[in-house]
């Protein structure tokens, strides 16, 4: 089975490209979920989308507008937000931040070759 190291640690763990002005560090997963920490630069987009996994995702840092089948919402810091298996999202950074992406299960695409 394919899976992460038990221990990241910040500084050892490769950031990505994911968009124009996004970055991500996967932070753990196995074949049933992955945990992934996301940078975004002001003005950054992370278009809408949808795909068969299950996301939870929670705002460390900045200021997002989160667009979630048709209703957008102001996030910051503490806030979060679910969206069920192919359901329409996509956020737009207002303040630079970061986010943690909980997905069920793993997001494989991240992880190919």
């Amino acid at each position: 089975m394919i899976k992460s190291n038990h221990f990241l640690i910040e500084k050892e763990v490769p950031w990505e490209v994911a968009a124009e002005g996004i970055t991500r560090q996967i932070m753990g997963f196995d074949a049933t979920m992955m945990m992934v920490k996301v940078k975004f630069e002001k003005g950054a987009i992370g278009y809408e989308h949808q795909h068969f996994h299950t996301q939870s995702s929670y705002v460390v840092s900045g200021k997002f507008e989160v667009i979630l089948n048709g209703e957008k919402r102001i996030l910051e810091a503490g806030d979060g937000f679910y969206a069920e298996p192919n359901t329409l999202h996509g956020a737009f950074c207002i303040e630079e931040g970061v986010l943690i992406d909980v997905f069920s299960p793993m997001r494989e695409d991240f992880i190919a070759p």
